[in-house]
């Protein structure tokens, strides 16, 4: 059996979605990456202890062997832990591979793009992020958002009275 057939028959159980990010940006592209984790963390992910506001993601490290961090989310403490409990929030390294990277890396370097986590989830047994390439939006444009959401709603209400 190949690799995309088993990804695709993977359950999939949201954890959290960042429904700021994506009320603040355009989102351009979509991309699924791994994320390292330790072994307390993974059990508060469970429990859903996890907070996404700030967070976003950016290259670091030497020009060579750039990695792509996550930085600013929040994983609670898990609460049964013991000394050796995780630090909230600790920069967590993602996983991709190269052509990706390069690719990502590419697209950043544009004017007003940047990396930011749009949801957390188990796909299986793997912790993954869904990373949001992202435009910042115009308050203009968040308003007309919210101007055809109030319309929709409206109209919704009418066909149902």
């Amino acid at each position: 059996m190949s690799d995309n057939l088993e990804r695709s028959e993977r359950k999939h159980k949201t954890i959290a979605n960042n429904r700021k990010a994506r009320h603040d940006y355009h989102v351009v592209e979509s991309i699924e990456a791994g994320i390292v984790l330790q072994g307390t963390e993974v059990k508060s992910l469970r429990d859903g202890k996890v907070q996404m506001l700030d967070s976003y993601a950016a290259f670091q490290g030497a020009r060579d062997e750039e990695e792509l961090w996550l930085f600013g989310l929040h994983i609670s403490p898990y609460e049964h832990g013991t000394h050796e409990n995780h630090e909230a929030k600790r920069r967590r390294k993602l996983l991709l591979n190269k052509r990706e990277l390069a690719k990502i890396k590419r697209r950043v370097e544009e004017k007003g793009l940047t990396l930011t986590p749009l949801s957390i989830y188990f796909s299986g047994p793997y912790a993954k992020v869904e990373l949001g390439l992202v435009r910042g939006k115009k308050q203009a444009d968040k308003r007309e958002v919210l101007k055809k959401r109030d319309e929709d709603r409206k109209l919704r209400q009418g066909r149902y009275d």
